[in-house]
């Protein structure tokens, strides 16, 4: 197998088929509408890597989520209010599960997949509104929770729709690599990025590793593991332009391991 069919094989295993999943966020939905009425709650739905399709299989990625918004109505409390009363409703739903509040969210663990409920409020001038890293989350902070799915959308469909299969690689590696990044970091990473001269998988993964970078002020072993996929990638490169394309995937096997 060439690092080509191999990295393509990575992406294509790495997509989210669990139908489990889709049961799970159907059944929340449903049982958050028997709990909370129209006069508590304005909405509820999912957000981030699930509707991006970038979410992985718990066994390229043990800690694998989904991102769920409970909109109350504005009815100017803080935000631990609402956390209590998220925490009230999986106490009641999901007393068999893992539960525990993880500011901003409740953290609700079932047996394949985790959710994250995070509670927001709808401001007319300011949008949706989720708890605040500053001040310990006691206040709020305006933010548009589907608005870089455009963006990424735009990206894949301008790059031979490469950029998500890209995007599910790099996450794996991230995971396999004791995450580097977090999750949405990465994805805005590689959406940022330009990718010359690249027609498959494997020239847009080549592209990507060799731009990407760690912040200046990141743990040590965080830049390590940057490093080592940066090396890896140029062995990899070197084995290929030597002729010797086993060689080139037992290598690349290093950062991103068969399962």
């Amino acid at each position: 197998m060439s690092v080509q069919s191999y990295l393509d094989s990575v992406a294509k295993n790495a997509v989210l088929k669990d139908s489990t999943i889709t049961t799970s966020i159907s059944t929340l939905k449903n049982r958050l509408g028997y709990y909370f009425d129209s006069s508590m709650v304005i909405e509820h739905f999912t957000f981030g890597s699930n509707t991006r399709y970038t979410m992985l299989p718990r066994k390229y990625d043990p800690k694998s989520d989904v991102d769920y918004m409970v909109v109350f109505h504005n009815s100017g409390h803080q935000p631990q209010t609402y956390l209590n009363r998220l925490k009230s409703f999986v106490e009641l739903y999901y007393s068999a599960s893992e539960r525990k509040q993880s500011h901003p969210t409740i953290r609700l663990n079932l047996n394949h997949i985790t959710f994250e409920l995070v509670p927001a409020i709808y401001n007319v001038l300011y949008g949706y509104q989720i708890p605040a890293p500053a001040n310990n989350f006691e206040s709020w902070i305006s933010t548009d929770p589907n608005d870089f799915n455009s963006k990424l959308t735009d990206k894949n469909k301008n790059n031979y729709f490469l950029i998500k299969p890209l995007i599910r690689i790099l996450k794996y590696w991230n995971a396999n690599a004791g995450y580097v990044f977090e999750s949405y970091e990465l994805e805005q990473k590689i959406v940022g990025m330009y990718f010359l001269f690249c027609y498959n998988i494997k020239d847009y993964f080549y592209s990507a590793v060799e731009q990407l970078q760690c912040s200046y002020w990141s743990p040590q072993w965080k830049q390590d593991a940057v490093n080592k996929l940066k090396n890896t990638v140029t062995s990899v490169k070197a084995y290929e332009s030597g002729g010797l394309p086993y060689s080139a995937e037992a290598e690349i096997k290093k950062v991103l391991p068969d399962i």
